[in-house]
């Protein structure tokens, strides 16, 4: 997530990797499949057998390393240019606009989230982010 003057208050990323951590059903669609094939040069295939796994659902997502990580996580995002819709928004997720002390929970974790910032100005930033990265069909439903 790019911090812009009111987020930065918020969160400030230090790419540490802790969002990275364990299977959080980082869900990708064929768009995306394809997008990080792309970047990676690898086939469409290739990457679903590597890098994916299915959920129960019978959608694919992210599968972590022998690490606990998301998979492409080393010292680094080695996708970032072209990472989950779910990664680019982080923290400003619409679990925190449903459920607000969620964003308490999610600073235990993440070094790089204010916890004591104002609920109000969370919710109020994170409807300005998701505006950003979800069609307007979709964030009536989150709203």
């Amino acid at each position: 997530m790019t911090s812009n003057n009111s987020s930065s208050v918020l969160f400030e990323c230090i790419q540490c990797g802790e969002c990275c951590n364990g299977i959080g059903g980082t869900y990708v669609d064929d768009n995306k499949i394809k997008e990080i094939a792309d970047f990676l040069k690898i086939s469409k295939n290739e990457l679903k057998e590597k890098y994916l796994i299915l959920s129960s659902e019978n959608r694919y997502m992210i599968a972590c390393g022998s690490n606990n990580k998301c998979i492409f996580f080393k010292e680094n995002c080695t996708i970032h240019p072209v990472k989950p819709r779910m990664c680019r928004e982080w923290p400003f997720i619409p679990a925190v606009v449903k459920e607000p002390e969620n964003w308490e929970y999610m600073s235990q974790a993440c070094p790089g989230i204010n916890n004591k910032a104002d609920i109000t100005e969370v919710k109020k930033t994170t409807v300005e982010s998701l505006k950003n990265t979800r069609p307007e069909k979709e964030l009536k439903k989150i709203f």
